[in-house]
């Protein structure tokens, strides 16, 4: 990075502090699909394109270089680029996040890598108060091009200090925007716009993601895909209700709305993929369409995304609601490590089929149940 710094890469010789244009994306879909990509792969691979066209970009974090990425998510990088623009950082958040964005301020486009965003509380400060505040505060003269990304949410067997979910908290800082890819073609496609962007973004992967493959077209792989921030994606069409979920929740809402259909329930599933800024009009069209609404995510109820899209749709299209929104999130108990107790605090496949028929009027409710 230092040997980056000297040699002041700043596009056209001007100053580093210019607003740098974000990319023109469009939305893609998985039209003409010919092969089949991880997530894993799908994100090296967007890091490596944005490397190789743009220099001001670099790596930064625990065991990104020397050892792979502790994902392999950097895999092949160092190799490739040199320790000038992937470098190995002590276990310091604080620290090297403060680098980062110091780097992000003189015009460089560092994209850091918290091993889990549950270390990245750490640094929750230089991300806030550094990041977030800077191009407000300056009056829009200060651009701070950053990307922070590592997996978020829920894993394995990790327990509470390895397992909890951050979107709620960063999508509620002005200054930020949050992204939540799911497959391999929201991976690439959004990490490409992470990087491109001229404000920092936060970019909340999921571990047990990086090892599913997704089809992905010749579009996805072109190297200029790039999707769009702030706009959501429609996985699945509907009628009868409306199912919005992130990361790890859409393949369980698509798996929800398999079984919904064989019991003549027409669920709409929507990709939020941007949770700051939100896509309010998709999810607003949606209800307007199915008059009933799911809000699924892993993340604790109170103050979670479910509760902003609740308010949402109740301020916009209240008058189309034929029924009261279901919210399905995690429990509200820090993460317990044995497996059975963690399998009950995450919200399952079963959960969102019995909150969309509730919706939908198909089961009896718990109270009258009771």
């Amino acid at each position: 990075m230092w040997g980056i710094l000297r040699q002041k890469v700043v596009a056209g010789g001007g100053s580093p502090l210019v607003r740098i244009r974000p990319a023109v994306s469009a939305l893609r879909s998985y039209s003409s699909a010919a092969k089949e990509m991880t997530v894993r792969d799908a994100l090296n691979s967007a890091l490596d394109e944005e490397m190789s066209a743009d220099p001001k970009v670099f790596l930064m974090g625990e065991e990104v270089g020397e050892y792979q990425g502790a994902y392999k998510i950097t895999k092949g990088l160092l190799d490739k680029y040199g320790p000038d623009r992937v470098l190995d950082t002590p276990i310091t958040e604080a620290g090297f996040t403060g680098i980062g964005v110091g780097a992000a301020y003189y015009g460089l486009k560092p994209v850091v890598e918290f091993m889990t965003f549950n270390f990245s509380m750490q640094a929750i400060d230089h991300i806030i108060n550094s990041a977030a505040k800077s191009n407000y505060m300056s009056a829009g003269q200060i651009n701070v091009p950053i990307v922070f990304r590592g997996p978020n949410g829920a894993a394995a067997g990790v327990g509470a200090q390895h397992s909890h979910c951050y979107a709620a908290w960063y999508s509620s800082c002005p200054g930020l925007k949050v992204l939540t890819p799911y497959s391999s073609e929201d991976a690439r496609g959004l990490l490409k716009a992470a990087i491109r962007d001229p404000d920092p973004v936060v970019f909340l992967e999921n571990e047990l993601l990086y090892g599913e493959s997704f089809p992905v077209s010749a579009e996805v792989l072109d190297s200029s895909f790039c999707l769009p921030i702030g706009k959501a994606k429609i996985e699945r069409e509907g009628k009868d209700v409306t199912i919005t979920a992130f990361s790890k929740m859409v393949g369980f809402s698509l798996k929800a709305a398999d079984i919904l259909a064989k019991e003549g329930i027409s669920a709409e599933v929507i990709n939020l993929r941007s949770i700051r800024p939100l896509d309010r009009a998709t999810i607003n069209a949606s209800v307007r369409k199915t008059n009933r609404l799911v809000t699924v995510e892993e993340g604790f109820p109170q103050h979670g995304i479910g509760a902003e899209i609740c308010t949402s749709v109740v301020e916009e299209s209240f008058g189309y609601l034929d029924a009261p929104v279901e919210r399905i999130s995690g429990a509200d108990v820090p993460m317990p490590y044995a497996a059975n107790l963690e399998r009950l605090a995450v919200p399952q496949v079963e959960d969102i089929v019995r909150a969309a028929k509730r919706a939908c009027y198909r089961s009896m409710p718990m109270a009258a149940a009771a």
